[in-house]
């Protein structure tokens, strides 16, 4: 009897034993390396939410989409939603160019966009862009744009009624304002992208005596494009067509050095501004702007040139437009640089 008391006993013992290191070893796990799972639980619950977020109400910011300083800007000063086949084309190709940088369509009849949901059904209404991750389209807000600008005060007294060529200035305005803000590289929309261009800091001559100003690029706040805001208001005209533009680059530029010659073979500098001569931008003059309608015996290769120009102010009356299949420059263009346009247009 006395062996099977000393038998429960130890057996009581080791029971006992058992139970208070099973309980010292759970407190031991949670007070003492707590980090870890806090640390696994937090991620996972985390991990779950960040999905859901990304898939549907991430937020998105055009200050964070182009706060390196490399965007190629597109605008709509207007409320039209529905751009002409150019302006997809335009924006096609450079987005098949500026593969590493962002490409920024700002609309002014756009409504809000707050989140990536938001952005991406924005781009679906345009299904030749809609595949291009590069690719953002966001409002355009010009108080927000000329805010601690010299064109605040011009832009809350103007009035459209009086001037002819209200539209076009404020697109001048629109675009010197995006590349002093945020930087990078403006393109009009009816210029379509060949290939990259290198230079950070340039303008791209017109003529032998004027600077364009459809396509040009400057890094943020950079001070030759502070003087152009001031200049747009001090010597405002609105009355004269060109001259908030091209003119308005050409008077600034006077100072920087001896007035550009053009007709040298390569591009020149200005200060620190690089002078793109004609053929990088505007390979044809636009007196010979329906040349881009015509049917060449030879395909021009315009090896020296980023980008073509297609003055569509020209083509204001006669709306001369890309007919798949015609063989014409334009529909070479098209077929090269904007294949998913292109490929819309031709099943139309």
């Amino acid at each position: 009897m006395m062996n099977g008391l000393k038998l429960s006993g130890i057996l009581l013992f080791a029971l006992s034993i058992g139970f208070v290191y099973k309980t010292t070893r759970k407190q031991l796990s949670f007070e003492y390396f707590p980090s870890f799972f806090s640390k696994s639980l937090t991620s996972s619950s985390t991990s779950s939410s960040t999905s859901t977020s990304t898939n549907y109400n991430a937020s998105i910011n055009v200050e964070e989409i182009l706060k390196e300083g490399n965007g190629v800007i597109f605008l709509e000063t207007t409320d039209r939603m529905e751009p002409p086949s150019l302006v997809l084309c335009a924006i096609e190709s450079a987005a098949r160019v500026y593969t590493d940088r962002p490409v920024v369509f700002f609309m002014k009849g756009l409504t809000d966009i707050n989140s990536e949901e938001d952005e991406k059904q924005a781009k679906e209404k345009f299904p030749s862009l809609s595949s291009f991750e590069n690719v953002y389209i966001f409002p355009l807000r010009m108080e927000e744009l000329f805010k601690d600008t010299p064109l605040s005060e011009w832009y809350k007294k103007g009035n459209e009624r009086w001037e002819p060529y209200w539209i076009h200035n404020l697109s001048d305005a629109c675009r010197m304002a995006m590349i002093w803000r945020y930087g990078g590289i403006y393109f009009d929309a009816d210029v379509i992208s060949i290939r990259p261009i290198p230079e950070k800091n340039f303008l791209t001559a017109q003529s032998t005596d004027t600077s364009g100003s459809s396509v040009f690029g400057l890094t943020p706040h950079n001070k030759f494009a502070w003087k152009c805001l001031n200049d747009f208001v001090l010597n405002y005209r609105g009355d004269i067509w060109g001259h908030q533009g091209p003119g308005l680059f050409t008077r600034v530029l006077k100072p920087l050095c001896v007035m550009p010659d053009f007709k040298v073979i390569d591009d020149i500098i200005c200060g620190n501004i690089s002078c793109l001569k004609p053929e990088r931008i505007y390979p044809i003059p636009y007196q010979n702007w329906k040349k881009y309608f015509e049917v060449w015996d030879q395909v021009p290769s315009f090896n020296n040139t980023y980008g073509v120009h297609l003055w569509n102010y020209m083509n204001r009356d006669e709306k001369k437009s890309v007919v798949p299949g015609s063989n014409t420059l334009v529909d070479h263009l098209y077929r090269q640089y904007c294949p998913s346009e292109y490929g819309n247009l031709s099943e139309h």
